[in-house]
């Protein structure tokens, strides 16, 4: 087998995509290696280029002293020999995989292997989707022969945007590849910069089903937590309570009810209800969990109206700030995020929204959800959705947060569970 790769500091990898995932690969594997930083936006190009991540995980410090050449040209790949692709896999409006991103840079890599090559796919799929999509494509492009000319390996990506306390570094990291040599290979190659270990599996579609599984089983857990609290809320039970009381067993798991979007656990089951579809098979449990999930923003518009009827405010008049848009705390991704769709169920029932948020876009919420961003809360409002936990919002004292509200038939809904309910005796406060 003609294996051309071997680790050495001038060893040339090519990372493509330069995202959450892609750039503090690359900014790792920079340390030892000469890199090359692939992405087919000009303009994140030039920032990183000047040290600013446009996805404000990183800080300037970051970039300093790497051996990294940041790009947006195909033809600086020719000088590459590892190729490890780090584009996003959406779903698109029917829910089924977006595949264009990882099809379009498996033919650019194709363009430009050579014989001993290795491309290693990191972009969450259903397991047999590296062979049986971008496999081919590889070929087809490079005019080369899989598993004998090139080699292919996976490497599921493990990064939580936001997590400071764990570094790509810190994160153990499943690695497998085509044939033995390469998944040893490939092994060494993650191991020489990563710390916290290496596990290594028999096969590609080991690899991706390990990825896509650990997303579907937090999936699950929270729509289990989501369906509990809509049934204890009806019987005027604090879920938390409950979690709370529950936890003190040895064996509970803790899992919280909330709005689950972002571009993993809200993206990933629906990989896995694809291609168990396409088998003939029809996950039950799994579409279940994803059909409680993405009802929970039409439970809490539909709460808040009925609130709001109840304390005999017209919908047509009240005034609703929701606190935060992104998928997550302290982040500035909205990708899938079910605050937009939880903006949009509130604007169904004709209610005036305001939308705030201190890390996301505003530019990024208009031209991806048609959403207006407002810099901050303008005159009193009705009702506050405190949406997504920001660490902006945990420094906001009780007053501050009365002080928005138009009377004291004011309404507090606290998503996350994170303010204390006896502070608000004078105002109607409801959580998820």
């Amino acid at each position: 087998m003609n294996l051309k790769p071997y680790i050495q500091h001038q060893q040339q990898v090519a990372i493509i995509g330069l995202g959450y995932i892609g750039l503090p690969l690359a900014l790792e594997f920079a340390k030892a290696y000469q890199v090359i930083g692939f992405d087919i936006d000009d303009n994140r190009v030039q920032l990183l280029n000047q040290g600013i991540d446009p996805s404000s995980e990183l800080s300037t410090e970051a970039f300093a002293q790497k051996h990294i050449t940041f790009t947006s040209d195909p033809a600086l790949l020719d000088k590459a020999s590892i190729y490890i692709i780090c584009v996003p896999t959406d779903i698109d409006k029917n829910k089924t995989p977006e595949l264009t991103p990882l099809k379009q840079s498996s033919h650019l890599v194709g363009q430009h292997l050579s014989k001993g090559d290795i491309v290693v796919y990191e972009s969450t799929v259903y397991p047999g989707c590296t062979e049986e999509v971008c496999i081919p494509i590889l070929e087809q492009a490079s005019g080369l022969r899989y598993n004998t000319d090139f080699f292919v390996g996976y490497s599921p990506e493990r990064i939580v945007p936001g997590d400071k306390a764990r570094p790509i570094t810190s994160i153990l990291k499943v690695v497998s590849g085509s044939k033995p040599t390469v998944t040893h290979f490939l092994g060494d190659l993650y191991g020489s910069i990563i710390t916290a270990g290496i596990k290594t599996v028999s096969s590609i579609k080991v690899a991706e089903a390990a990825k896509v599984i650990e997303n579907t089983q937090r999936d699950l857990n929270i729509s289990l937590m989501n369906e509990l609290a809509i049934i204890f809320d009806r019987m005027d039970i604090d879920i938390h309570e409950v979690l709370d009381a529950a936890a003190t067993k040895w064996n509970f798991h803790s899992y919280y009810p909330g709005l689950v979007g972002g571009h993993c656990i809200g993206v990933d089951p629906y990989y896995l209800i694809y291609k168990a579809n396409y088998l003939g098979i029809h996950p039950e449990v799994i579409a279940a969990g994803r059909r409680i999930n993405d009802s929970i923003p039409h439970f809490i518009a539909s709460k808040l109206t009925k609130k709001l009827l109840e304390l005999e405010k017209s919908t047509f008049d009240s005034r609703v700030l929701v606190m935060g848009v992104t998928f997550k705390e302290n982040v500035a991704d909205i990708r899938n995020s079910k605050v937009l769709n939880l903006v949009e169920e509130l604007k169904a029932y004709s209610l005036h929204v305001d939308v705030v948020d201190p890390r996301a876009s505003a530019a990024d919420v208009s031209s991806y959800a048609g959403i207006t961003l407002s810099t901050k809360p303008s005159g009193k409002y009705d009702a506050i959705i405190l949406a997504v936990s920001h660490d902006e919002y945990l420094a906001m004292s009780t007053k501050a947060l009365s002080n928005l509200l138009i009377d004291s038939d004011g309404i507090i809904f606290d998503i996350k569970g994170i303010l204390d309910k006896t502070q608000f005796d004078d105002i109607h406060y409801w959580k998820l």
